[in-house]
């Protein structure tokens, strides 16, 4: 998996095993029909099974956990959220978006398949994610189904990962020379949004009160920012074949990043000190909370 920690850790273990569990269940919410509907299908399954870290699912199973909730329910959520985040991969690959051949190591959707298999690929693994949070196998509460739908949803859309990718196309576009913060702004946005969704829907599966959750926020909002400049440094540095995908592009395209606005050391000490700041937000928890901490030292250590 790339990570740069003991095979027996705490995180290895436990991101092997969301891994697993998040396979299962596309392979229980995904079998093959004998229609014409098949290949449509067999696309969903070829971009949802058996590629990703599934670091967004692992956060909502975690923080549910801590608050005593059903590891089932939280896994099932999180779910739901790496179907958004498998549909947005999906899109971004395609030739008016990203144009990427590879992803998790194998070649994208779009190449396998065909474009337009790509494009209902991706929005019926969106519809997907909130058939799922519909369900009452993520909890038999009404009210806890409603917020967690409501949770994804402002995450996903125009106020979140969708905001964020049109910054980043305008910037592409058009030529527009960004600023620290409107790249922090939309890293936030484009890469942070369903980061923070996922320790939310941790917390509403847990019926953490509302006011209770600014900790885990704060934390949240420190990851997605460390894990979008530890990107922007594997863009730079990077092996493309650990890292499964092509690599250097925004150098290639001039494109502004943490690493060309700050250079390579200041954007690596920035980092660090988010994952630091990120640990220090839950210093009110116990060994409860060790997953959520080996996971912000992995964001800035990993080479995939």
């Amino acid at each position: 998996m790339g990570l740069k920690l003991a095979g027996d850790s705490i995180l290895s273990q436990g991101l092997q095993r969301i891994q697993r569990e998040i396979d299962d269940a596309f392979d229980s919410l995904l079998p093959v029909p004998e229609d014409n509907s098949a290949r449509l299908v067999e696309a969903m399954r070829y971009a949802a099974i058996g590629g990703g870290k599934r670091v967004r699912p692992m956060l909502v199973a975690t923080v549910a956990e801590m608050y005593g909730a059903s590891r089932a329910s939280a896994v099932y959520a999180g779910c739901a959220l790496e179907a958004i985040h498998v549909y947005s991969l999906i899109h971004d690959d395609l030739p008016c978006m990203d144009d990427d051949d590879l992803r998790h190591g194998k070649a994208t959707l779009h190449k396998e398949f065909d474009e337009a298999t790509a494009v209902l690929a991706g929005d019926s693994l969106h519809d997907l994610a909130f058939e799922i949070l519909g369900g009452r196998k993520v909890s038999e509460d009404p009210f806890v189904r409603a917020e967690l739908v409501h949770a994804l949803a402002s995450a996903s859309g125009h106020k979140g990962m969708a905001g964020g990718q049109m910054m980043d196309i305008v910037a592409e576009t058009e030529g527009k020379d960004f600023d620290l913060h409107t790249i922090t702004r939309l890293q936030q946005l484009k890469t942070g949004a369903l980061l923070g969704a996922a320790v939310e829907m941790g917390a509403i599966i847990g019926k953490v009160p509302e006011e209770g959750r600014g900790h885990l926020r704060a934390y949240a909002r420190d990851i997605g920012l460390a894990f979008q400049i530890a990107d922007d440094l594997l863009d730079e540095e990077g092996d493309e074949e650990k890292a499964g995908k092509a690599l250097r592009k925004d150098a290639d395209m001039g494109k502004a990043t943490f690493v060309s606005l700050m250079g390579v050391e200041d954007a690596r000490a920035q980092a660090h000190a988010l994952a630091q700041q990120a640990i220090g937000h839950l210093a009110q928890h116990g060994k409860e909370a060790d997953l959520l901490r080996a996971l912000a030292t992995f964001i800035v250590e990993r080479d995939r």
